[in-house]
């Protein structure tokens, strides 16, 4: 009998792998993005980076939970051999296409039914999504000079080829969510957006990060130091969010 996957590019009967790194996420947004994840996935591949909370179990607690790896000690000083560990695991599940996804990321309504028209095509190999960094809490985001990721486009979807070079540039932070080999491959940019709850958190919380971010890239090497700073912003430039149903 012939092992052969069929077509490289499918424009039917795909499946669709979210992929995740985690860490100590129980009690946050974990649990619920996990539920909407759930609704709209086919499998969840989970690398958890040495977890001391109950992070593992509660993952495990989800049916589409598909393979679970919790590392004895923490690449977080390492990220690139986080995202390349995650990336291995994923494709040793023989997927068809990745979703990366942060533990506080949730996907609009639109985005989530738009998503087997997105990868059930032969034409392009990536899809790219308008990410909103929330502050503060859920209702508005941030936008000036430092907190604009959302008017670019970030590659979060990818057909898995299983042939196809791949590689993670060798960063201790700011690590692409997703090979860089991508980018020469045809893609989609879309206007479906995502929330990012990472920083709808509480002004002690804000501060927090932003020591550890100091501490972590005192010089700003992997990334920007006035950034850094911002996060202290006492009045930062909010904007309230419609959710476009």
């Amino acid at each position: 009998m012939s092992s052969h996957r069929g077509p490289l590019r499918k424009t039917s009967g795909n499946r669709l792998t979210a992929i995740m790194q985690v860490r100590n996420e129980a009690g946050r947004y974990l649990e619920q993005v996990l539920e909407e994840l759930s609704e709209f996935v086919d499998d969840i591949v989970i690398v958890d980076d040495g977890s001391t909370d109950h992070t593992a179990q509660l993952c495990l607690s989800f049916a589409k939970v598909k393979k679970l790896v919790t590392l004895q000690s923490s690449l977080f000083n390492r990220e690139w051999e986080l995202r390349q560990t995650l990336w291995e695991l994923a494709v040793s599940t023989n997927p068809d296409w990745l979703l990366s996804v942060d533990a506080d990321e949730f996907y609009e309504e639109s985005a989530k039914r738009e998503m087997r028209r997105l990868i059930d095509q032969d034409v392009y190999d990536w899809v790219s999504f308008r990410l909103f960094d929330f502050w503060g809490g859920t209702t508005h985001y941030r936008e000036d000079e430092h907190w604009n990721i959302h008017t670019k486009h970030t590659r979060t979807l990818v057909r898995y080829l299983p042939n196809f070079h791949y590689f993670f540039p060798k960063m201790d932070h700011h690590v692409p969510r997703l090979p860089l080999s991508y980018s020469v491959l045809p893609g989609f940019l879309t206007e479906l957006r995502v929330k990012h709850y990472g920083w709808a958190i509480s002004p002690e919380e804000l501060r927090r990060k932003y020591s550890r971010y100091l501490e972590l890239d005192p010089e700003g090497r992997w990334g920007s130091l006035e950034q850094y700073e911002s996060i202290l912003d006492e009045q930062p430039h909010l904007v309230e969010w419609q959710e476009e149903l």
